[in-house]
């Protein structure tokens, strides 16, 4: 993650309210949801132990993702303060990345799980529920108005909420371009940036989002310095 998205990810920056199939949410500059009347976060993609994941491939990165995105995650929680926590698959990078954790983060996660409804979606890095961290793993949920799965589903239900794909949308013009992750959505469905600090991101416009939302409504909710920019898809660029 590059120093702006850096910044994106702290700080008191309000959040954007919008309707998805009826049921009211609030988009975080963190990178989470939250749906008030659940009392519900959602947050996808969180790549813990991603660094361990490369080292045991031989690979060095920064041994400092965990630590750093469970901070992230800490103070969105403290922010909104929910009953319940969705993880929307990848939690891990891999997996064996919950029963390797070292006990220092394995002892920050589950302080923060303490007290709440705590559910793991299974995802394509993590098809497996998280070695001794508790909670509760599924592959797909249905809560209220909501259908919550790790993978998007081309010409999926109403309502599905879902992310591996790491949307950002990228804005150009007089000669400059900004590029940053994004909520994905045309209000019946949605795809969620990924939160974890070293992952990367897929344009929006990109191919692999065929098909899932009605172009005409689609909207980018661009997460910026000071707030969240709803732009139109046809006002993006993919290069």
């Amino acid at each position: 993650m590059n120093m702006i998205q850096r910044r994106l990810r702290h700080g008191e920056q309000a959040g954007i309210e919008t309707e998805l199939n009826g049921g009211l949410l609030v988009c975080d500059p963190s990178g989470v949801v939250f749906a008030p009347d659940e009392s519900l976060v959602i947050v996808s993609d969180l790549h813990l132990e991603k660094g361990a994941a490369f080292a045991r491939r031989g690979m060095m990165l920064p041994p400092y993702d965990t630590a750093a995105t469970l901070a992230l995650l800490d103070a969105a929680l403290a922010r909104y303060g929910p009953r319940r926590v969705v993880c929307l698959g990848d939690s891990f990078h891999d997996r064996h990345g919950a029963a390797l954790m070292p006990a220092p983060y394995r002892e920050t996660l589950a302080a923060l799980m303490a007290g709440r409804d705590w559910t793991w979606i299974s995802g394509n890095h993590d098809p497996e529920p998280p070695a001794g961290l508790g909670g509760t793993t599924t592959e797909e949920l249905g809560l209220g108005p909501w259908h919550l799965r790790h993978e998007p589903t081309p010409g999926g239900r109403a309502g599905e909420i879902a992310g591996h794909l790491h949307p950002v949308a990228k804005v150009s013009g007089n000669g400059r371009s900004v590029r940053g992750a994004c909520f994905a959505t045309d209000g019946a469905r949605m795809v969620m940036p990924s939160f974890g600090v070293t992952t990367g991101g897929l344009n929006v416009l990109d191919r692999a989002f065929d098909g899932l939302f009605q172009v005409e409504r689609a909207r980018a909710y661009v997460i910026g310095v000071s707030r969240i920019y709803p732009i139109a898809f046809a006002s993006l660029t993919a290069r």
